[in-house]
């Protein structure tokens, strides 16, 4: 089994090396583009190689042009030509054959003067604590060169090897915000993860400094603030995600099951108070986050329908609304809301239509 991951590199290009990669990226996109609309024209897909294709790239880039608006063919053929994607976003690609990396450049075929020239790029780690150095010492796969707020960054699809956990123990994980998730086991044992109250106070602090910088109509100061609250809740989820499978793997766990939340949003009731974070925390990249960590342990993710999850006794299986943060049935049976909501999801029927035995 297997598991293909994208590693993110930052690049550092000098001066000469920056309006080079700009003119192949551009010219990159337009011959996908336009073998695209050749191929669609023609409603076949065209074979052809390097030497078909008349455009100022390394033969190697010139290859991955043709693999690339060969898939966005098909997903055109599937539509029945209804749809053609059309790329926009400029970037480049090289084959794992045609690059390399020494964790402090990227040595890759560039143009310079119109000829093909394997040139080292310097670059960096994105992460500060290097928490995806080991994977770069997997197989390598495609390189993808992008530009991003004027930020140059390299983007490696990583393959590793994976044992797919055997067994049925499994955890539910209920997310939320006043709590950013609960997992409970098969034996009851319970932990909470995150801190929701400082997660809300410190949104709430990026919040008063945007409305001031508003005010001043400091838009640059604005976009830096932004892009510093994203990395900040991109840490977060990065901590709980892997706080969650630690804890999977310190119980055994072969499965973790989670809530599909794709309409959180519209259906989730909450507090004016707490509306804005609802509405600006993403719940599906912590799920992404945990979904990827836990594969790379073995250990399977599922989605289950979220319905009555936090309704339903888990003892009697009657419905009942709990009173704040405290969950109390008819029959005896009380405990905190979100962790029944965690054991229900451990039940609930999959996304798919299945459901977990009890």
């Amino acid at each position: 089994m297997s598991q293909t991951l994208t590693v993110n590199i930052k690049l550092l290009p000098t001066r000469e090396q920056q309006p080079i990669l700009e003119s192949m990226m551009g010219d990159y996109i337009q011959t996908v583009n336009q073998l695209v609309s050749d191929m669609v024209e023609a409603e076949t897909m065209i074979k052809m190689t390097s030497k078909n294709v008349h455009v100022r790239l390394p033969s190697a880039v010139k290859n991955q042009a043709i693999k690339d608006a060969q898939s966005v063919f098909k997903k055109a053929k599937k539509s029945q030509f209804g749809i053609i994607p059309i790329l926009k976003k400029p970037y480049c690609t090289w084959n794992n054959q045609n690059y390399s990396f020494d964790f402090k450049s990227i040595s890759l075929p560039i143009m310079i003067n119109d000829k093909a020239k394997k040139t080292a790029i310097r670059a960096e780690m994105v992460d500060q604590d290097n928490r995806n150095f080991s994977l770069l010492n997997n197989k390598l796969g495609t390189l993808r060169i992008i530009k991003k707020s004027n930020k140059w960054m390299a983007q490696i699809a990583v393959t590793i090897l994976t044992t797919e956990k055997t067994g049925i123990k499994t955890i539910g994980v209920d997310l939320g915000l006043k709590i950013p998730a609960v997992a409970t086991t098969d034996c009851d044992r319970v932990r909470f993860f995150g801190n929701g109250r400082e997660n809300k106070y410190t949104k709430r602090k990026f919040r008063t400094k945007r409305k001031d910088l508003c005010q001043k109509k400091k838009l640059k100061a604005i976009k830096k603030l932004d892009n510093k609250e994203q990395r900040w809740m991109q840490d977060k989820d990065h901590k709980v995600s892997r706080e969650i499978v630690e804890f999977a793997k310190e119980n055994n766990i072969s499965v973790i099951r989670l809530e599909r939340l794709a309409n959180i949003r519209q259906t989730a009731r909450t507090s004016r108070k707490n509306n804005k974070n609802l509405h600006t925390w993403s719940f599906y990249r912590l799920a992404t986050f945990m979904e990827y960590k836990a594969k790379l342990e073995g250990i399977k993710v599922e989605y289950v329908n979220p319905a009555y999850t936090s309704q339903t006794c888990p003892s009697c299986g009657k419905r009942n609304k709990a009173k704040d943060r405290t969950y109390s049935c008819s029959c005896g049976f009380k405990k905190h809301r979100d962790i029944v909501g965690a054991m229900n999801i451990r039940y609930a029927p999959m996304v798919d239509g299945n459901s977990q035995s009890a």
